[in-house]
């Protein structure tokens, strides 16, 4: 839970923070793919958000503040979605159905590429964990399917890391979607258990 120095946020403020991040998600990842998304205004995405400026600016101090919490909160969700996926789908259904959430992942990451340079020229680091925590994500998709008997064991995480993001760097812009989507079942079916 997000805090305020030692203390919990209050259930409204939480939920003001919450609004903020979708906001700036949404408005710093817009545009055409091109990274310009990032120009998105602190007062444009406390408007869109419903909140003050000076409520967004209680949450977060900087603009690089924000754009590292948004992509934080990004890749969190990304990651927490594969154990919940694996809770609803086959091992194989859970893996493709998280593979697209991680494309998306990334072009909204494009999106928000000029912003995120900020972030890194302000002496942050938002990645430092990144791919450790992919990394973990897949691992526990990989080791369920093995588990199951439908994928190989022998499937390294940081490979399928590194090939699920190979797709989303050729295929990744919204209008090759489909395209990215193919890919993804090759991917997938590599990882099946040959018998």
């Amino acid at each position: 839970m997000a805090t305020n120095g030692d203390r919990p946020l209050r259930a409204d403020a939480r939920r003001n923070r919450d609004l903020v991040l979708a906001a700036a998600m949404r408005l710093l990842s817009e545009g055409d793919g091109d990274g310009t998304g990032g120009s998105a205004t602190l007062d444009a995405i406390a408007k869109a958000a419903g909140v003050g400026i000076g409520t967004l600016y209680r949450h977060f101090p900087t603009r690089e503040a924000l754009v590292e919490a948004v992509y934080r909160n990004e890749l969190a969700a990304v990651c927490d979605a594969a154990p919940a996926l694996l809770a609803e789908l086959a091992p194989a259904g859970a893996t493709r159905a998280w593979m697209d959430r991680y494309i998306d992942f990334m072009i909204a990451k494009y999106g928000m590429a000029d912003a995120l340079r900020a972030v890194i020229a302000s002496g942050r680091n938002p990645y430092a964990q990144s791919r450790d925590l992919l990394g973990s994500a897949i691992k526990l998709l990989l080791d369920a399917g093995a588990a199951d008997g439908v994928f190989r064991k022998d499937a390294d995480a940081d490979d399928v890391l590194i090939a699920v993001s190979g797709v989303g760097l050729a295929a990744g812009e919204p209008g090759m979607r489909e395209q990215a989507g193919r890919a993804l079942d090759l991917l997938l079916d590599g990882l099946r258990y040959q018998h």
